[in-house]
């Protein structure tokens, strides 16, 4: 059973986890370097525990503490009681949700390990938003994409805003980083999988009219909010596809993009 404490010092050494969270650059720093997470109300909390996550702490405000009961009692670690206007000193913003969570990241898995039995994943090359990114996840999940890799310069999905965002289904779906980009993406190929590139581009073909074979086994890279993919990425890609616009649309936004080609993917019969 967890120690419940009521904390009233903004200030106190046990809250450390919880320090402006609003601080983009120093939780983008700090988090992975200390090897955890926030997770951001009740829903998001009880999935990454379901997940696996082990729990460091929880903040609570007072009206959140029958709510969470359960969690409460079955886990080890301690439970912060605090006012919510002290939380918003702590963190840097008014917690809405009356909840957080810090957990304990696991190891980052391998990509060979993350591709084992999958047949359709995602590529994300430099997508740096956080709320895209949680976007994409949540995407991927309820629409049965296998995994997700990450281009090196791809935001945290455990960020707080990602996670919150993806509505905890970054814990759902497998993810890895690859590393040395561009040339990493050889690897999905030796394992099998082709490589389509989404883009704009003339020479680019509809989802619709992709070669069945093509979509046996295949990644779909997606590129950065602003600039789509890499060069690199292009030329190494087995095919270009495309969403069919109209009215001029030249693209969608990546998270809109992500979801339409993901379920465009699912309906394409798996051999």
């Amino acid at each position: 059973m967890a120690e419940l404490i009521t904390i009233d010092d903004p200030q106190d050494p046990r809250l450390r986890d919880y320090v402006a969270l609003t601080d983009v650059e120093l939780r983008r720093r700090r988090e992975p370097e200390e090897g955890l997470f926030i997770a951001e109300g009740e829903k998001v909390i009880r999935r990454a525990r379901l997940a696996g996550y082990r729990m460091r702490s929880m903040l609570l405000s007072a009206k959140w503490i029958d709510v969470m009961r359960d969690v409460i009692d079955e886990v080890p670690a301690p439970v912060y009681a605090v006012a919510p206007e002290l939380a918003e000193q702590v963190t840097g913003y008014h917690v809405h949700r009356g909840a957080l969570a810090s957990m304990q990241r696991k190891p980052l898995a391998d990509a060979a390990d993350v591709l084992a039995g999958a047949r359709r994943i995602a590529v994300l090359e430099g997508i740096v938003d956080h709320t895209n990114i949680g976007a994409v996840y949540r995407s991927a999940a309820a629409l049965g994409m296998d995994a997700i890799l990450l281009s090196p310069d791809c935001a945290d999905p455990l960020y707080r805003r990602a996670v919150k965002v993806s509505m905890g289904t970054v814990f759902s779906v497998p993810y890895a980083v690859l590393d040395p980009w561009p040339r990493s993406l050889e690897t999905l190929r030796e394992a099998g999988f082709s490589l389509l590139a989404l883009t704009p581009h003339g020479d680019s073909v509809p989802l619709s009219e992709v070669s069945p074979k093509l979509l046996e086994r295949c990644a779909v890279l997606l590129g950065s909010e602003g600039h789509g993919l890499s060069t690199e990425a292009l030329r190494a890609a087995d095919a270009w596809v495309r969403i069919p616009m109209s009215h001029d649309v030249d693209s969608l936004n990546i998270a809109a993009a992500a979801a339409v080609s993901f379920y465009a993917l699912s309906q394409q019969p798996v051999g």
